[in-house]
């Protein structure tokens, strides 16, 4: 049926669909909330299981959650994280060196916070009405015209409103559908109709909680996080902790040409027989904590999960009454730890536009994702050829990636790090139209387009 609450005045706020109840269409639906902007989510899953174990978050986005009071909540489910312990695990495990980032706390005040994924995302969920997210509502078709844009579920249910934001991942309906339209149109560049490429496979899991008289450091106030690399085998892997006594851990391999190729044609789910194999070959492996086997037999199995990482930035990220955010538009391997963060910068810029959108009108419309993409696009294109050069330095495998490796953990000045690491902090997108937090670090972060006013949050939330 046709969703009666379309906006039939130009000038009002625009109803927004959102496609997807990750972080990013969570993050976004609390946004417009605040920006008293209509909208609902719909997510084709019955429940969400988020896929992953570990997850940080540092000064980029952390004062966005300051600012819509869900930093401190965030802090009482996460650790503090400013080291980062570097070890070779050929034959004994030996420490090369520490690439933590104090300079986070030290220049913003915002220490890099850890925990396992799922916590975000229960903390996210909780902020947003029930009435305002269906679940078990798989898009299955979009139609526009001048006046608005519907989509079908396979609940054979329609639903309408102004604009439609897909948040719905890697392999996105919204942006399958957008694609085949603009390609039938004849506009889709060449280059967005390419797969993404998947050089390597990753295995993830976060424990039981474990005893800390055998795991010791398990409960420290600060999260202990390690990496080791090894030039014998095709894996590297890695431990944090988090709270509640417990560690998320993964294991990745490197893909050679011939099975890139051959994982492209199955698509992105390995069977489980795969994963036993997986789990198999890296039970050995040491960590501070024991084996990976001891880590993966302290893991509910339902709870491991293993997936290709894969990454592409594509080109279009709109198309008349569709707009793409988070993984659909650009998805980063998880070597430099942006890849959510760049979706929920998304989310925020997102909602500032919305914000300022004068009209309805297929122009207004147009314009104001234009800007959403101008806004963004520099800052995801650095974040994803950081991403690359990062996947390279800590799980490349080849000659010339051990080699760089070598060159950067004994040769490259801290300072050079350092420059590095102040220049990303400075990118720290808010949401223009709420009172801005209190600064708590001396580095001033970029400036960005202002909104055309504050929104009143005494008022109630808007349907």
């Amino acid at each position: 049926m046709t969703d009666p609450a379309l906006n039939n005045n130009p000038s009002a706020p625009p109803k927004v669909m959102i496609a997807g109840a990750g972080i990013a269409g969570l993050l976004l639906g609390i946004l417009l909330d605040k920006a008293r902007i209509p909208y609902h989510i719909y997510e084709r899953t019955a429940s969400i299981k988020p896929l992953g174990a570990l997850m940080s978050l540092g000064a980029n986005i952390l004062p966005l959650l300051d600012q819509i009071g869900l930093y401190k909540e965030l802090q009482e489910i996460s650790l503090p994280c400013d080291s980062f312990l570097i070890y070779s695990g050929d034959e004994e495990l030996r420490l090369l060196g520490n690439m933590g980032r104090p300079e986070s706390e030290e220049f913003t005040g915002y220490p890099i916070a850890v925990f396992a994924r799922h916590r975000l995302y229960d903390l996210l969920l909780k902020q947003i009405p029930p009435e305002k997210i269906s679940f078990s509502q798989k898009v299955i078709s979009i139609s526009e015209d001048k006046d608005g844009v519907t989509i079908q579920t396979a609940d054979h249910q329609t639903h309408r409103g102004d604009i439609l934001v897909g948040a719905d991942g890697t392999y996105s309906a919204v942006r399958q559908s957008m694609y085949a339209a603009m390609e039938k149109e004849g506009t889709l560049p060449e280059v967005d109709k390419h797969q993404m490429s998947k050089g390597f496979a990753c295995l993830v899991g976060t424990t039981d909680p474990l005893d800390p008289a055998k795991y010791p450091g398990l409960m420290d106030p600060s999260s202990r996080a390690i990496l080791v690399l090894s030039d014998k085998t095709p894996y590297n892997w890695s431990a944090f902790t988090v709270p509640d006594g417990r560690i998320c851990w993964n294991a990745i391999v490197q893909l050679d040409e011939r099975q890139s190729q051959e994982n492209e044609a199955k698509g992105s789910q390995w069977g489980p027989g795969t994963s036993a194999q997986m789990m198999d070959e890296i039970r050995d492996f040491r960590t501070p904590y024991g084996t990976m086997g001891d880590l993966i037999d302290a893991t509910p199995k339902d709870v491991i999960s293993q997936v290709y990482l894969e990454d592409k930035l594509f080109e279009t990220w709109h198309h008349g009454r569709v707009v793409l955010i988070g993984d659909a538009c650009h998805k980063l391997l998880p070597s430099a730890g942006q890849g959510a963060v760049n979706a929920m910068q998304d989310a925020v810029v997102l909602a500032n536009c919305l914000r300022d959108l004068e009209s309805t009108s297929p122009e207004a419309i147009h314009a104001c994702f234009a800007d959403f993409r101008e806004q963004r696009y520099v800052h995801v294109k650095e974040q994803y050829e950081t991403s690359q050069m990062n996947a390279k330095l800590i799980y490349g495998q080849t000659l010339m990636e051990r080699t760089l490796r070598y060159m950067v953990f004994n040769w490259m000045p801290r300072w050079v790090i350092r420059k590095g690491i102040i220049k990303d902090l400075l990118y720290r997108p808010l949401a223009m139209f709420l009172p801005l937090p209190e600064a708590r670090g001396p580095l001033e972060r970029l400036p960005q387009k202002p909104c055309k006013g504050l929104v009143d949050q005494r008022q109630t939330s808007v349907v």
